[in-house]
């Protein structure tokens, strides 16, 4: 008998289901992990607005009146710069985590796994368990299937709002938040963006789940360039584990020609991807593990060897060794702690006071009835602070002058003042036509708080 196989019949195609995915719970230490980890990550997202520090909220990022106050330090538009060294510093941090591990912050850290899995373990608690819910998708609406339902988009839709509201109480602060949430008081722009991120929130972790993963997010796309034959990923042992095929638990299934793949199909029952792993490594693959912890339950139960599918290798599994000191990994890991060096220099550097000189143009200088000549300036002070503070200017760098200034200048948290200044000399005193002088602006509350703006003093010819 002579069959006609088409070659692109021959060809091993990624499992991947065409309809939605059904994800069996799984117990074991990575999805422990994970659950402990995500457990943390929320109560950190949570808390951080509810942190009080000298009597104001600690983390506030005031889009309004621009101002981002982190604890003791308040950035300013022209601060923002740090931002830049931020992202450039996630960036290459994740480069480096991403060539050493894999995608292990999608699978352990990224909110988006967290929330679709905490999703996940709430339409587990209230539909039931995989096979369960598959029934009861396939089953006609009645009672039982519609209170179900409706349960569990009613939790969904809890979960989605307060994930909204406490991400807001980043922006607004979060006492006035949850009181006028409580009271009814919300402000249009307030209610609309807890409305779009809640509604963002219940259909990213309730419906679209791994499209955002595979289609929506570059990172997955973008992944490989990362990738070396070093990097440490959720692989198959592929030499070990086939032919795999369904036994029997004390059948010799070396006897019978076959791998330690028992074929259970768990690892994609577990998967949040619904891919199979076995079909070698794939883009969609988040590196969660679960594929892992669902395959060595299996092995403990037939009594063979773990880590048939394990975190490993491309060259582990091809019988070469590791170098875990690659240009690559040491070079992402130089970068990622040259821009942190950065970033602590100028924290450390950065004085909680900004200020600027303003000039007239059309009048560089005039001479008062005295016949003395008089330079007018304008000072822009920033208080960069979190409390009131006043200020006083004082000059340097010129002899027989003297400046006209209020004597203390107060400036209240994060705001700006113009202050007009007058700096008088005698011209005929001066060598130059244009001398160099400083301005010195100093709160009085603290001392360390100072700045100096240099200027110049034009006289006439």
């Amino acid at each position: 008998m002579k069959f006609d196989i088409k070659e692109e019949d021959m060809i091993i195609k990624p499992y991947k289901q065409d309809g939605p995915i059904y994800i069996r719970e799984q117990k074991g230490p990575f999805q422990q992990i994970r659950r402990y980890l995500g457990w943390f990550l929320m109560l950190v997202f949570i808390a951080i607005p509810w942190i009080p520090y000298k009597g104001q909220q600690a983390v506030l990022l005031d889009v309004a009146s621009q101002q981002f106050r982190i604890f003791g330090v308040t950035l300013l538009p022209h601060d923002f710069m740090i931002l830049a060294w931020v992202f450039m510093a996630g960036a290459f941090g994740l480069f480096f985590v991403t060539n050493w591990l894999g995608r292990v912050w999608c699978g352990y850290t990224c909110p988006q796994t967290i929330w679709m899995l905490m999703f996940t373990w709430v339409e587990h608690r209230i539909e039931g368990t995989r096979n369960q819910r598959i029934k009861l998708d396939k089953s006609n609406w009645d009672g039982k299937k519609v209170s179900k339902k409706l349960a569990k988009h009613a939790v969904w839709l809890l979960i989605s709002v307060f994930t909204a509201t406490s991400f807001m109480a980043y922006f607004v602060p979060a006492k006035a938040l949850y009181t006028d949430m409580f009271t009814l008081q919300w402000s249009g722009l307030v209610s609309f963006w807890v409305f779009l991120f809640a509604f963002c929130t219940y259909g990213n972790a309730g419906f679209l789940r791994e499209k955002m993963c595979n289609v929506a997010c570059p990172y997955s796309r973008f992944q490989s360039v990362m990738f070396d034959k070093d990097t440490l990923v959720v692989s198959y042992d592929s030499a070990r584990g086939e032919n795999r095929g369904p036994r029997k638990r004390k059948a010799d299934h070396k006897a019978m020609g076959l791998g330690d793949c028992v074929d259970c199909n768990l690892c994609v029952e577990v998967c949040p991807a619904g891919i199979d792993i076995r079909n070698g490594l794939q883009y969609e693959c988040i590196n969660c593990g679960l594929c892992i912890d669902a395959c060595d339950e299996t092995m403990h139960k037939f009594g063979y060897e773990t880590g048939l599918i394990k975190y490993t290798s491309e060259n582990t599994l091809s019988g070469k060794k590791t170098n875990p000191f690659r240009l690559k990994l040491v070079g992402y890991a130089a970068l990622f702690a040259m821009i942190v060096v950065t970033m602590v220099v100028w924290a450390m550097n950065r004085t909680p006071i900004e200020a600027s000189v303003i000039r007239d143009r059309n009048a560089l200088y005039r001479v008062n009835y005295e016949g003395l000549v008089e330079n007018p300036y304008t000072l822009s002070i920033i208080n960069k602070t979190q409390q009131t503070l006043h200020y006083q200017v004082g000059i340097s760098g010129i002899e027989h002058a003297s400046l006209s200034a209020p004597d203390s200048i107060r400036i209240e948290a994060g705001q700006m003042l113009l202050v007009p200044v007058t700096v008088t000399a005698d011209g005929y005193d001066l060598s130059r036509t244009a001398t160099p002088l400083k301005f010195v602006v100093t709160a009085q509350e603290d001392a360390s708080i100072t700045i100096e703006k240099e200027s110049y003093f034009y006289k006439n010819r």
